[in-house]
């Protein structure tokens, strides 16, 4: 019955036989916001973003200067974006006329399986001007063939867990994508997320993908963390710049291009942007992008053993990994 039910949310769009008859095979749960999931390859992923995940994985054709920027869902995703966004058109937009002023992150560096590849099998991507730059929740391993094997560059930033798992919910619960379902209690959606059933989890897995790849091909992979943005910006706007092949000059470093570009993407900055209060994306508040994007908020809403749990939790999934976390602001 429930799987008939969820299915719903494929069958309302034309897909391929071969999709239908895939997706009918696979595990489906709820998400604690009333969302259908579907498990793929070890995956969670939502059900409407099924068919996009295929048909990017079918369609896609990386370009060896493409830019592709990776994560789970707010984990920094919208400061990532107006972060690469800046720095790849620092010379295309003076810092008092980027389109960062108008326009929402989002709106400038799209998602494959939200938008590009949303009602479309195989977009024109062709007329796209290099470089590109694309955005995903997707884990490595589901990424199309041809990013893998080009040269295009991934650039991965993850968030601790507690942290993630407080500010996703804080953002379904405000845009509330299934508009007839009851949330579940925080409780209940926080067995869920250790139990890795969440959209795009289990987390673990997800970070371990990008992790291993970084460590594999360091010229192909950047992982970063939100914790180290947070704590020194204009380092992590450096280091992106370089590795994506858009090194600041020792001009413009005097010049102080890094520390400008790095206050325009800053939390408080972007949040007070008018685009940014009172607009919206579709179903999605823009407003909703940033909350408070603060290291250790989840204490406000978590117990210790909740917490505790958790840290158990990733010291055994990430065990031997080398992979580790500050959960905790640094003025706690």
């Amino acid at each position: 019955m429930e799987k008939t039910e969820a299915s719903k949310d494929l069958s309302s769009t034309k897909v391929y036989d071969d999709i239908k008859e895939l997706f009918q095979t696979l595990p489906q749960e709820r998400n604690w916001d009333g969302r259908w999931l579907c498990q793929y390859k070890g995956f969670w992923c939502p059900v409407r973003c099924f068919r996009p995940i295929i048909s990017s994985q079918r369609h896609f054709d990386a370009r060896d200067t493409d830019i592709l920027l990776a994560s789970m869902p707010k984990s920094g995703t919208t400061w990532l974006k107006a972060l690469i966004f800046s720095i790849v058109n620092r010379n295309n937009y003076s810092i008092d006329q980027t389109p960062l002023l108008t326009s929402n992150p989002h709106s400038l560096v799209t998602f494959l399986e939200f938008n590009v590849y949303w009602g479309n099998d195989n977009p024109d991507l062709e007329s796209i001007p290099s470089p590109r730059m694309f955005s995903t929740h997707m884990p490595y391993e589901l990424l199309p063939n041809t990013i893998l094997e080009s040269k295009c560059r991934v650039v991965y930033i993850c968030r601790n867990p507690l942290d993630q798992f407080i500010s996703h919910r804080h953002f379904l619960l405000e845009n509330k994508l299934e508009k007839d379902a009851e949330p579940l209690a925080i409780d209940d959606a926080f067995e869920m997320f250790c139990k890795g059933i969440h959209p795009f989890g289990p987390f673990w897995d997800h970070m371990i993908g990008y992790w291993n790849a970084s460590l594999n091909n360091s010229g192909k992979v950047l992982f970063l963390k939100y914790e180290d943005l947070k704590e020194d910006i204009v380092f992590s706007a450096t280091k992106i710049a370089e590795f994506i092949g858009f090194s600041f000059s020792v001009e413009e470093e005097k010049l102080g291009l890094i520390e400008e570009i790095s206050r325009l993407c800053s939390f408080d900055n972007l949040k007070s942007l008018e685009v940014n209060k009172f607009g919206n994306r579709g179903v999605i508040q823009n407003s909703s992008y940033f909350r408070k994007g603060e290291v250790g908020d989840w204490t406000n809403y978590l117990s210790p053993l909740m917490a505790e749990r958790i840290e158990k939790l990733i010291e055994m999934k990430l065990k031997g990994t080398g992979l580790m976390f500050n959960t905790y602001s640094k003025d706690s």
